[in-house]
């Protein structure tokens, strides 16, 4: 019970930097998968529509090998060609985001059916109009779980960018073990996992209310 007043007490003392390192935290991830997003889906959807199965393995293979390098070692390769800070730590971990968002993608749009298409086609449906209304809905749960997915590791990874002086939650992580203090370790540690959980909560309740939208709005259009 001491014990809990005590890392209470201690915890109000260090709000202004509890709070200021959960925004550099929000902020990195944020941005991390945004770039991510908007670089991956789109080539996860070239690829599924390209016939070139060798331009599909060369993207994969590239992707693959940034996947598998370590991220300590990929930041100690950003800082002569980026600095330290948060540029680096967000190219850093944008390279890690790519290849899950780009695989759920192009997988989500290799599993629509081409009868399907086929009927939207004869229908007069133009490529853009397949694109928008149905191969990007039906594709969608697919990439809204690359994205979910992506987001949880980022968010653990981007701990690390502290060690390039990007700041986030990793920075309380390592200053309690620079100064032996347990609270500032476990503080950094949980608001890590929280974040983590709320960022996946949200995401699945926005895929669940668009999904829901997109399956009531072709009722609603033939009314």
């Amino acid at each position: 019970m001491e014990w809990w007043i005590g890392y209470v007490d201690y915890i109000q003392s260090k709000q202004s930097e509890i709070w200021s390192a959960l925004g550099e935290h929000i902020t990195i991830s944020f941005l991390s998968i945004l770039f991510g997003a908007v670089v991956a889906i789109p080539i996860g959807i070239m690829l599924a529509g390209s016939r070139k199965g060798w331009l599909n393995s060369a993207v994969f293979t590239i992707a693959n090998i940034l996947q598998t390098v370590p991220s300590l070692a990929l930041l100690a390769i950003l800082i002569p060609l980026l600095g330290i800070g948060r540029t680096p730590a967000i190219f850093a971990l944008f390279l890690y985001s790519l290849m899950p968002i780009m695989r759920n993608t192009y997988s989500g749009f290799r599993s629509v059916d081409p009868n399907v298409l086929e009927a939207a086609r004869g229908m007069g449906y133009g490529r853009a109009q397949r694109l928008l209304q149905i191969q990007l809905p039906l594709a969608f749960p697919y990439i809204m779980s690359g994205i979910r997915v992506t987001t949880v590791y980022i968010i653990s990874w981007a701990t690390l960018a502290t060690l390039i002086g990007a700041g986030g939650l990793g920075q309380l992580i390592f200053s309690g073990l620079g100064v032996n203090k347990k609270e500032l370790i476990v503080t950094g540690a949980c608001l890590a996992v929280l974040l983590a959980l709320a960022a996946d909560f949200i995401l699945g309740a926005g895929e669940k209310w668009v999904t829901a939208k997109t399956r009531t709005a072709p009722a609603s259009n033939t009314v």
